[in-house]
């Protein structure tokens, strides 16, 4: 029931098991949110953009010391 353009990449669930964490990757929102119509009957759903560790090496590498 995915979309073209919407990539499952893992998942992790609580051990109660009340939540699942699924990591996602997509272009376009609109992908998620019609994934995400199809199930929001039976669970609720939360978006959180995340970055790769490396990304955000990367970015604190490049930002100016503080003070500075």
């Amino acid at each position: 029931m995915m979309p073209d353009g919407l990539n499952y990449v893992a998942s992790w669930i609580e051990p109660d098991p009340i939540r699942c964490f699924q990591v996602m990757e997509w272009d376009d929102p609109a992908v998620f949110a019609e994934w995400t119509s199809k199930w929001d009957d039976l669970m609720e759903f939360e978006a959180i953009p995340v970055i790769t560790s490396a990304d955000a090496q990367e970015i604190m590498r490049n930002r100016p010391p503080p003070g500075g």
